[in-house]
């Protein structure tokens, strides 16, 4: 299997690396349109704010290639906040392709923005995404956006407020939390999209 790995400047690009090696998977980190259109799969990692990360895939020219891809894709971390048609952090627009605005989470007594640690999954509906993945397992999140509950979502958690930790619509599939800092449950859900998943 050919799994892309868009080169989208992350800090966390090297330790997906790592974990989908883990998995037995060697995926490419690539910025060529060309191999990441040949790709069986494909994963956009994300660390920072979103205004950057839409910039860096302009730059790249890889845009219109992401929002044509047909193919499974998995969004990680800031790459899921920017499947989303928006975000606020510096307003800006990005990939449309999933519905919703990603906003700053608000803070309130006894809750830190950014929500950094271990929390809790709710599944809300099944999906081959999250096959093996229980109710209230946990999962490690660093972020201080997130995006709305919407009809694509598969998990939530709560940090305040209840946020879309797992999305899915078609072929796009996004995780807010980071896969490869959550131990058992990052791993299932990677090797769910790698082979889980219909492509």
């Amino acid at each position: 299997m050919e799994v892309a790995l868009i080169d989208s400047g992350g800090a966390n690009i090297g330790s997906v690396c790592y974990a989908l090696e883990r998995l037995g998977v060697r995926a490419r980190m690539t910025a060529d349109a060309a191999e990441i259109q040949a790709a069986d799969r494909v994963i956009l990692p994300g660390v920072g704010a979103a205004a950057p990360g839409m910039a860096r895939l302009q730059e790249l020219g890889l845009v219109d290639v992401v929002r044509a891809l047909r193919q499974p894709l998995l969004g990680v971390c800031l790459g899921m906040q920017l499947l989303f048609e928006s975000s606020e952090e510096g307003d800006v627009e990005c990939l449309g392709l999933l519905p919703g605005r990603v906003r700053k989470l608000p803070p309130a007594p006894g809750i830190r923005v950014p929500h950094m640690g271990w929390n809790g999954l709710q599944p809300r509906r099944d999906d081959p995404l999250l096959a093996g993945i229980a109710a209230g397992e946990q999962a490690y999140f660093v972020h201080s956006y997130a995006a709305p509950v919407t009809e694509h979502t598969l998990a939530t958690s709560e940090h305040g407020i209840e946020f879309a930790a797992v999305v899915r619509r078609g072929h796009c599939h996004g995780a807010q939390f980071h896969p490869e800092r959550s131990a058992s449950v990052g791993a299932r859900l990677l090797e769910n999209f790698l082979s889980g998943v219909a492509a």
